[in-house]
């Protein structure tokens, strides 16, 4: 469905130039749900924007169903759709008309369009207000037609960028049943997140970007399933170094974490057995236990593992 081999993208800025994309070598298959996870200015909204032939590679190659991005971009785009992070709708239009007006610039006869216009209408729960113009919509609402017109004209591949940001709870879980009903019914999907929920759960198979480079690929379980055994997080009184020393000597402690300089990470096999073991260990050595937690790996800890800070305080 998607390879890049090499795929970057420099910019020229004040200070020279800024390789926003540093190449990105993927492959996503067709039918599945396939996740560009990582923190804003990562290179996911750039790697999107080439592959919809919206920004011309700096360098790199990538095919689009077999067609070269710079070579057929007119190719590429009869086979996809594209929903950004923010939607061009027009406030003085309804979604009917939004629709139908899409429907037409995909080369739809009129009667064809708004057949189309009708399905994406009750695919996307938009009966309520498709009559209304979309500047009285609420965020969910509007984030609803958007998808419904990157969906208009039977793309084979759609990529959205962030389709759930600034969504309250509620509409991100509707959104979330959408795209679950796109895979099943077998178009596959591009998706860009800083959401690590929304990639766990939706995911068939993801790659962890950040600073324009790769991090990590796999499904969702395998890259946890790559950290192996529980973490237990400890917090000690006094210079954490110490408790950290003794406790990375321990043969029931596969892997110590020194990323977080005031909370002992510790990677072990069985985490109910390691805790108990933690605390006589502190105790007979006179160092104060402030805290203990039992974790099980999370794609946080994916992250934090591949890139050596976590993606939540990298946002």
């Amino acid at each position: 469905m998607i390879e890049t081999i090499g795929l970057g993208k420099t910019f020229r800025g004040r200070r020279g130039q800024v390789e926003a994309v540093r190449g990105v070598d993927l492959v996503v298959e067709p039918g599945e749900i396939f996740g560009f996870l990582g923190p804003n200015g990562a290179g996911k909204t750039t790697t999107v924007r080439m592959l919809a032939t919206l920004l011309r590679p700096s360098f790199g190659r990538a095919t689009v169903f077999g067609a070269d991005l710079v070579e057929q971009p007119a190719e590429v785009r009869r086979h996809i759709g594209y929903v950004g992070q923010r939607g061009g709708t027009d406030p003085t239009m309804t979604a009917w008309q939004e629709l139908i007006i899409q429907g037409r610039f995909q080369g739809m006869t009129k009667s064809a369009a708004q057949a189309r216009a009708q399905w994406a209408v009750d695919a996307f729960e938009l009966g309520e207000c498709a009559d209304r113009r979309t500047g009285t919509y609420s965020g969910g609402q509007r984030r609803r037609l958007d998808l419904a017109l990157g969906m208009v004209h039977s793309p084979r591949l759609v990529f959205l960028d962030e389709p759930t940001a600034g969504l309250d709870p509620q509409s991100r879980a509707n959104l979330w049943v959408q795209v679950r009903r796109l895979r099943e019914e077998g178009m596959t999907v591009f998706l860009t997140t800083h959401y690590l929920d929304e990639a766990d759960a939706l995911c068939d198979r993801l790659v962890i970007i950040d600073h324009g480079q790769v991090a990590a690929e796999g499904t969702p379980q395998d890259l946890k399933r790559e950290i192996a055994g529980d973490i237990v997080a400890v917090g000690v009184a006094g210079d954490p170094k110490i408790g950290r020393k003794l406790l990375a000597e321990q043969p029931f402690v596969r892997e110590v974490d020194d990323t977080d300089q005031q909370t002992i990470r510790l990677y072990v096999d069985k985490g109910d057995t390691a805790l108990p073991q933690v605390m006589r260990l502190l105790d007979a050595n006179g160092l104060e236990l402030r805290s203990i937690t039992l974790e099980r790996p999370s794609l946080d800890d994916v992250f934090l593992r591949k890139t050596g800070r976590s993606l939540r305080d990298a946002k």
